[in-house]
């Protein structure tokens, strides 16, 4: 496969699920997180997908990213991704690197030195993704919402989220211990590859299974 007549982004993506190896539990969580949001939507209701994590810096950023990818991937209505943390930090510059090395497009749009806020753009984009750290019950993200906590801390040891309509527990290896490591690249890469094709595994079970 190369990446003529298809963006690096959409190539990624499709590399990622094809080169992923998932465990029989782990499809059963993902597929039950699609069956859920498929019956919100069968039942007329948006859908509105809040992806938590500590900090809301790295592996939250990524599933909100990857997320709205896959929306309009799979043309899919009705849903929209957001992010939060317990604490706000920023959208970490390792995070915004690994992702603009597989085609999103970021700009500024607020200058913000401890916070910026990110207008994020990828090829084939409908609506750009506004991408920034904040607290995950933010008036920015949506209501009512479907938690899916990101933290690879033991599920009890996340915050309880009495806003959810539902709660999943999606957890991700943090590769923040690689930071200012000869192995920092490759461990966001390899964060990014997991998330972008447990993701796209999620959204295609959804879209297989609940055509609109």
């Amino acid at each position: 496969m190369n990446e003529s007549g298809t963006s690096c982004t959409t190539f990624f993506f499709k590399e990622a699920l094809s080169t992923l190896c998932i465990d029989n539990k782990r499809k059963e969580l993902l597929e039950n997180i699609a069956h859920f949001i498929g019956s919100e939507l069968q039942a007329g209701r948006q859908v509105n997908i809040n992806f938590i994590c500590t900090h809301n810096s790295r592996r939250s950023q990524l599933s909100q990213v990857w997320s709205h990818f896959a929306t309009e991937h799979f043309s899919l209505r009705n849903i929209q991704s957001f992010s939060g943390g317990t604490a706000v930090t920023a959208f970490h510059r390792n995070t915004v690197k690994t992702l603009q090395e597989k085609g999103f497009i970021f700009e500024i749009a607020n200058s913000s030195i401890e916070n910026p806020v990110y207008t994020i753009n990828y090829t084939g984009c409908i609506k750009p993704i506004n991408g920034f750290s904040k607290r995950y019950d933010s008036l920015h993200n949506q209501y009512p919402f479907i938690a899916i906590t990101t933290c690879s801390e033991a599920d009890s040891n996340c915050p309880f989220i009495a806003e959810a309509i539902q709660r999943f527990h999606l957890p991700f290896k943090d590769p923040k211990s690689s930071d200012g490591t000869p192995i920092q690249a490759e461990s966001y890469l390899a964060a990014n590859r997991q998330i972008s094709g447990e993701i796209h595994y999620l959204f295609k079970f959804l879209s297989d299974n609940y055509p609109f």
